[in-house]
């Protein structure tokens, strides 16, 4: 596994490896991550994965954020 790309944004880690002919693009925000795997075929260089953390798609992966840590709150509330 290749590590293409780290950096903070927003208080959020992204993590972009290259392994086994995809792009793992990782998001870890505390206790909480989120990985997505893009094809290397369905991206034309490494500088296009940018799309990624900006615009709607980077606020998507923050609105999932809020709702997994509310989710883990109230399970947490719970034990």
């Amino acid at each position: 596994m290749r590590v293409v790309k780290e950096l903070v944004q927003e208080d959020i880690r992204i993590s972009i490896f290259s392994w086994n002919n995809k792009y793992l693009i990782k998001f870890e925000f505390g206790p909480m991550e989120q990985t997505f795997k893009v094809n290397e075929l369905d991206v034309f260089s490494e500088e296009d994965l940018e799309v990624f953390f900006q615009g709607d798609f980077f606020d998507s992966v923050k609105n999932r954020f809020e709702e997994m840590g509310k989710s883990l709150r109230k399970q947490l509330e719970n034990l």
